[in-house]
């Protein structure tokens, strides 16, 4: 890619794109692209002068852009096979590549950490990036969504190491050749791609075998793949111990194969965020980082945007916002919330994503969602999809046992929150009911 001048992104305003996006900038290229919609992403690479336009149109694509032999067009596999601008650049013989191989190449000649499974990538990746940068190693995170701490989704502290989300979506962590990976879950999905869950546990088995010959895998302890086992209050190499939870923060121990290290302390909430924490540490440990900067370092770890991002906290009234979208994911939440609140009621509002996830874990979802104490359901955000006949989020209401629920439209949406009794409202979903979260946070502030 030395050649090229010119970074062209078809879906730039995508977190993972926005993150190589900003990668380019930082590196000196000249950066543009095509998004279908304006967002907050959109507007922050506006920002720091990337052109952005939201009309699939050839014409639209800037004219130095146009050039062949300097430019490099990066994609999103979420884009339709029909993009005008994507076929005008494959028909025209430009150097096309997908996210993943973009981010393959940039990684291959560092020291690379690799973060792997079916939840907890986001967070994971985002504490060993803050780890890293704060034991100033010589580094870049690339991140699936915005880091608190940063306010960006790219960590840049030099390009010695890297550490990165290893997607499974479209197989794309098999463009990797990671130095040190994990693998913190392998629960079913992606089912539209994979067809069914032993194809995706293959392609983890895949992943592995990717791993630099003097590398090291590290494993959640009871997954089928054999590494340095990682776990909370068990037996792994790697173990959280002495957990207590002082002033809503949790403080543990950890145990690892030669010593234990005391006295961590870490500010999210739930059991699964203390897993990624752990993980963390754990290749960060074997990195050779030292215990006190590593220990400093976590304790002034922000957390994810819309990762139980609390947008109000009061006596009264506690709204929090989360990216949850597989049922596991939700489970977690839920078990968050009731250790933080044991006794208070709970209004979950869901906005389902993808018609095939949905239709794949209907029956998961309506008990996942079934045990908050009310539940409000959005309809299904399609992404990249077209419906799917009888899928819809009428027919998953109707699969939830709890009777305190109810399917609304997004404009009815505050006037529901506000007959609500509820002190802990949670909104929930990996769609656009992101953008629904400051106007409900203003309408919720103005009430309380």
């Amino acid at each position: 890619m030395s050649n090229k001048t010119n970074i062209y992104f078809i879906g730039i305003g995508g977190i993972g794109m926005s993150a190589l996006a900003r990668y380019f900038v930082a590196s000196g290229n000249k950066v543009s692209g095509y998004d279908k919609t304006p967002s907050e992403i959109t507007k922050a690479l506006e920002n720091i002068g990337v052109k952005i336009h939201f009309e699939d149109a050839i014409n639209a694509i800037p004219l130095e852009f146009k050039n062949q032999s300097s430019t490099l067009v990066v994609y999103t596999p979420a884009i339709p096979k029909s993009h005008l601008e994507f076929n005008y650049f494959i028909d025209n013989g430009f150097e096309v590549k997908k996210r993943s191989e973009v981010l393959g190449d940039i990684t291959k000649n560092t020291f690379c950490f690799a973060v792997a499974g079916t939840h907890g990538k986001t967070t994971t990746t985002s504490i060993l990036g803050h780890l890293l940068k704060e034991c100033n190693v010589n580094m870049t995170a690339f991140l699936g969504g915005i880091s608190e701490n940063y306010n960006s989704n790219l960590i840049v502290n030099g390009t010695e190491v890297t550490a990165v989300e290893a997607d499974e979506f479209d197989r794309s962590f098999l463009t990797l050749s990671p130095d040190y990976a994990c693998i913190t879950s392998m629960d079913a999905d992606h089912l539209d791609i994979y067809g069914d869950a032993s194809e995706l546990k293959k392609s983890f088995k895949d992943f592995t075998k990717k791993i630099k010959p003097k590398g090291k895998l590290f494993v959640r302890n009871g997954l089928p793949i054999e590494g340095i086992t990682y776990g909370i209050e068990d037996n792994s190499d790697y173990t959280a111990q002495n957990i207590r939870i002082e002033n809503g923060t949790y403080v543990f121990d950890v145990k690892t194969p030669i010593t234990i290290l005391e006295d961590f302390k870490f500010n999210l909430p739930g059991r699964h965020n203390l897993s990624n924490a752990l993980i963390a540490l754990a290749m960060s440990v074997e990195y050779g980082l030292p215990r006190p900067q590593l220990a400093k370092a976590l304790a002034s770890y922000k957390g994810v945007k819309r990762r139980f991002t609390y947008q109000i906290k009061t006596d009264d009234l506690v709204f929090i916002d989360d990216y949850a979208h597989h049922p596991e994911e939700i489970n977690a939440v839920h078990h968050a919330v009731r250790e933080m609140y044991p006794n208070e009621k709970v209004l979950a509002i869901f906005q389902p994503h993808l018609f095939s996830r949905t239709k794949d874990f209907a029956d998961e979802f309506a008990k996942a969602l079934s045990q908050f104490d009310e539940v409000i359901l959005l309809d299904i955000y399609p992404a990249r999809e077209l419906p799917i006949e009888g899928v819809n989020s009428s027919w998953l209401l109707s699969k939830i046992s709890n009777q305190n629920k109810t399917l609304i439209g997004k404009k009815s949406l505050i006037k529901n929150i506000k007959l609500s009794s509820a002190k802990i409202i949670l909104t929930i979903g990996a769609g656009d009911i992101g953008e629904e979260v400051k106007t409900i946070k203003k309408a919720l502030s103005i009430a309380s």
